[in-house]
């Protein structure tokens, strides 16, 4: 069965997270991609470790890199940048994360490969974009959390701002640049020609705040920390129980709150006029949170989770990674693989998880070794036994 992007081809220079995010994905949906990397290291987190395979490949690199085919390519070499420029006039997509204008002195920038393939969607990702003040600066996920402001809602209300757990503005930014190439794609069917595409980390981070942000340009105050409560709702957020478990609860609405303060034998709270709505609950939420928070220790987590789960508010437990594989919902969804290298590895990887009827996403192979597909590919473009044996000697593959 062909993948949704089946016939679409795309060029892979980036590094790391955010690009190597986009071309998964693409890969995920049926898209040929070809990541290019340095001869000798390769991509910066196949070095990442530990944990890894047996093999030394880090566990970050399988994260990001599925669905690829591996060309080794010094860039730097005139004839290096002559491999990327055929397999540019060939390919639908070009991704990249360099520093701007890193690619200009190759003559692998948008201009030069423009006029080689005007069809081309060319992807550049960096952290702050290519033009204003920072637009020179390296891209850092951990320093993007904190000045798009997400690490300043992040953390206790009474301690230092936290980052996420996890690489989001990366990950943000590998989404919405997937976004945009296929959008891109759609308007070339129509117009015939690519266009330029410039992601930031930074722009894509702010994007994210959603409510937060429209919180502070609606109301003109500050977004605080408040941990694990809702800046909008209350109560929603996290409460301990008794035997020091915690679960997360997650009352949207006046009846909601109601079935609350019943489960906890405290209808009184429901009739009092400060709690009687949401907007009234917010406002007297220091008065509100201690007189619930000190009820839940009444009992165990599950057996809250039990009692308002038929009461019908919404709440869940917080898992562990491994808790939430094993769930089995995820378990149903089938959102854990198994894939087997080249070297006979098991390669275990997460399921993308879009869900489609007629062109679901395909996972043909794991992430590819170093170099595993460049000799293929020059042999694709014309080159014979010897020249890729003269290309390697030179250090350009």
């Amino acid at each position: 069965m062909a993948g949704a992007l089946s016939g679409i081809k795309v060029l892979d220079l980036s590094r790391v997270l955010a690009g190597p995010w986009t071309g998964q994905l693409l890969a995920d949906l049926g898209a040929e991609v070809i990541k290019v990397e340095r001869p000798g290291s390769g991509d910066d987190t196949r070095h990442w470790s530990p944990p890894s395979l047996p093999d030394g490949t880090a566990a970050y690199y399988l994260a990001a890199n599925r669905g690829k085919q591996s060309l080794t390519v010094d860039i730097t070499q005139p004839a290096g940048q002559q491999i990327v420029r055929q397999l540019a006039t060939e390919c639908d997509v070009l991704l990249e994360n360099y520093k701007v204008g890193g690619l200009k002195k190759y003559g692998l920038d948008y201009d030069s490969l423009q006029q080689l393939n005007p069809r081309l969607v060319y992807c550049s990702i960096t952290g702050f974009g290519q033009d204003g003040p920072y637009a020179e600066l390296p891209g850092y996920d951990y320093i993007v959390q904190g000045m798009s402001g997400l690490m300043s809602i992040t953390g206790p209300a009474d301690g230092e701002p936290h980052k996420v757990g996890v690489a989001v503005t990366d990950l943000f930014t590998g989404l919405y640049a997937a976004n945009a190439v296929q959008a891109a794609l759609l308007s070339r069917h129509h117009t015939g020609v690519g266009q330029y595409i410039d992601m930031a980390l930074f722009d894509c981070a702010l994007a994210m705040l959603s409510n937060v942000n429209m919180n502070w340009l609606v109301g003109g105050e500050v977004p605080p920390r408040l941990g694990n409560a809702h800046p909008n709702i209350v109560p929603y957020q996290v409460f301990k129980t008794g035997g020091d478990g915690h679960f997360i609860l997650a009352c949207g609405n006046d009846k909601q709150f109601r079935a609350v303060c019943e489960v906890l034998q405290l209808p009184q709270l429901a009739d009092d006029a400060r709690f009687a709505s949401n907007p009234k609950r917010v406002q007297h939420r220091a008065t509100l949170v201690p007189l619930l928070a000190e009820g839940f220790m009444a009992r165990g987590r599950d057996e809250w989770l039990k009692l308002l789960d038929a009461a019908g508010v919404p709440c869940g437990p917080i898992n562990t990674v491994a808790e939430a594989f094993a769930d089995p919902q995820i378990r149903h969804r089938d959102m854990a693989l198994q894939m087997t290298d080249s070297k006979g590895q098991n390669v275990p990887q997460v399921a993308c998880p879009i869900k489609m009827s007629a062109t679901p996403p395909q996972y043909l192979t794991p992430p590819p070794a170093l170099g595993e597909h460049t000799d293929a590919l020059l042999q694709h473009l014309g080159y014979d036994a010897v020249a890729i044996a003269q290309l390697r000697a030179a250090g350009t593959v």
